[in-house]
């Protein structure tokens, strides 16, 4: 164990990653309890260089840290920014000033940041130094038995949350120098960064649960399927979750707190925060499969649909897709209000992988791969898990087909939203709005519009196409080494409901787990 002669370790280093906080930070109240203490955070470009990396992700992440830094100046400390690999900046601070400690919350991230996790602490127990990580919310590191989770998840949401200490209980380390986060630019190469996305920051964030839980609530029950009235009625804590401007704990706890404060007739503001609450408890769900199988992120969760789509890879439908050409005016208009917000609410985020998945017939590893840098709020645990149940490669999941027309219809009847998003459509009649390609040709010449050039026709007929998909689909669900291999993974992965939970903790699952992308 190397150790550097002479000079006794006292330092706590609490290491940042997707935990941009003070409040209810496990690691920054543990490292307060022990003495001399820095704040850290590396800017890794490694990281940044992944492919479902976005500039949206870094500038969200930065305007965090310009938060977090003020928190810590006001309480007589400071964050410390470095650039450059993990180990290699705790290797020269430890060469400065010895680390007795390094303390951070765990990461479910991608293969990248399990691998980087790996070098750390590899680093650590070289050098001498003490990791210790805490669990980020309800996820269980090791999980051994499924059968367990929903009771540890209750006991870890209701646990007291870790106050954020007071300025006089804190004694600090010399922070360092440190990257002026002001002057921090984007790595070069990393792109889009959506104008009308959230910014990020943990005043902002309580900001926005607090205008959720006491108003916006009443409208989450039939308000959050379409998108037209999404953007209001949904929670819209997603990307302070990722980031972890906000913790999960606090959230729920502070739901429960309001929902047990509101009078019985208050029916409707009570709907919505208890429908919220279980998709809090989803949102744990989701990333615990990708915690106790890494691999979800590459292959299929069940591997007998290996093969399904791989070899069928079509590029021309992949770029129709991702600019939004496909010539479905709701699919088109999802991807531009991704390419404009950053956000967009869970039955259209579903419905775009539907669309993918089945007519257009794409393997979601890269689908997967360019929605996570559209989606502000990415979530590698959810991502890819839900990536996979829209595509139907779980094995155990129903399979779910959107069909776009239908979703128009259903969502955007008037079509306000399509309309608003393709202002080239705004020309076209409702009765060819949402299938425009059937638009006779004296009514183009009216609209001043043509087929194929100012209006994308679908690559494929939907409905054929469909068709095709499910049917190879199911043929592939029904061959018996398929059913056979459906236990294996309902025993590793899927939801298990408790016999009996001590009110009022209990959040009990809804029926079916909910769409892609966890936008609350």
């Amino acid at each position: 164990m190397a150790t550097i002669v002479g000079m006794i370790p006292t330092t706590c280093v609490v290491w940042f990653k997707r935990d941009l906080r003070l409040h209810d930070h496990a690691a920054f109240a543990h490292a307060a309890r022990q003495g001399p203490l820095r704040c850290l955070y590396v800017v890794e470009p490694e990281l940044w260089a992944q492919p479902d990396a976005a500039r949206q992700h870094f500038e969200f992440v930065r305007e965090s840290l310009v938060a977090l830094r003020a928190e810590l100046q006001a309480l007589g400390g400071d964050l410390m920014v470095r650039v450059g690999s993990v180990v290699s900046v705790l290797a020269e601070l430890h060469a400065q000033d010895p680390l007795l400690e390094l303390v951070s919350h765990m990461e479910t991230g991608n293969a990248w940041t399990y691998q980087r996790d790996l070098a750390v602490a590899a680093w650590c127990a070289s050098s001498g130094v003490r990791w210790t990580e805490w669990p980020a919310f309800g996820v269980v590191r090791r999980l051994k038995d499924r059968n367990t989770w929903q009771r540890r998840w209750e006991a870890h949401m209701a646990a007291p949350q870790d106050p954020c200490p007071p300025r006089h209980a804190l004694r600090w380390a010399n922070a360092g120098p440190s990257v002026s986060l002001g002057d921090l630019s984007a790595p070069a190469g990393l792109t889009h960064d959506p104008p009308q996305r959230q910014r990020g920051g943990r005043s902002l964030a309580l900001h926005t649960l607090h205008h959720f839980l006491h108003a916006r609530a009443l409208r989450y029950r039939g308000g959050i399927s379409s998108p037209l009235s999404a953007p209001d009625a949904c929670s819209r804590l997603s990307a302070y979750l990722a980031w972890g401007c906000l913790s999960l704990r606090e959230v729920v706890q502070a739901t429960r707190a309001t929902l047990a404060s509101l009078p019985p007739t208050a029916t409707r503001h009570r709907a919505g925060l208890s429908g919220f609450i279980s998709r809090l408890y989803w949102h744990c769900h989701f990333i615990q499969k990708l915690e106790s199988e890494p691999a979800i992120e590459w292959h299929n969760m069940h591997r007998g649909y290996d093969g399904l789509r791989e070899g069928d890879w079509n590029h021309a439908h992949f770029e129709a897709f991702t600019t939004a050409r496909t010539g479905w005016p709701m699919v088109d208009a999802c991807v531009v209000m991704l390419r404009e917000t950053g956000w967009l609410n869970f039955r259209m985020r579903a419905m775009l992988v539907s669309v993918a998945a089945y007519p257009l017939w794409l393997h979601w590893r890269p689908v997967g791969e360019w929605l996570a840098t559209q989606f502000l709020d990415y979530e590698p645990g959810i991502h890819w898990s839900q990536m996979q149940m829209q595509s139907g490669t779980t094995g155990i999941n129903t399979t779910r087909v959107y069909n776009p027309i239908k979703q128009a219809q259903d969502h955007d009847p008037n079509g306000v939203f399509v309309r608003h998003w393709l202002p080239h459509l705004r020309r076209v009649p409702d009765a060819w709005l949402f299938e425009p390609w059937r638009m006779p040709v004296e009514v183009q010449h009216q609209c001043g519009l043509r087929l194929g050039e100012d209006i994308p026709l679908p690559p494929v007929n939907l409905a054929e196409a469909t068709r095709r998909a499910k049917a190879a689909l199911h043929a592939r669900r029904a061959e018996p080494d398929v059913r056979a291999g459906k236990r294996a993974v309902i025993e590793q992965h899927a939801s298990r409901r408790l016999q009996r939970t001590p009110k009022p903790q209990r959040s009990a699952p809804p029926a079916h787990s909910p769409q892609l992308g966890f936008d609350f």
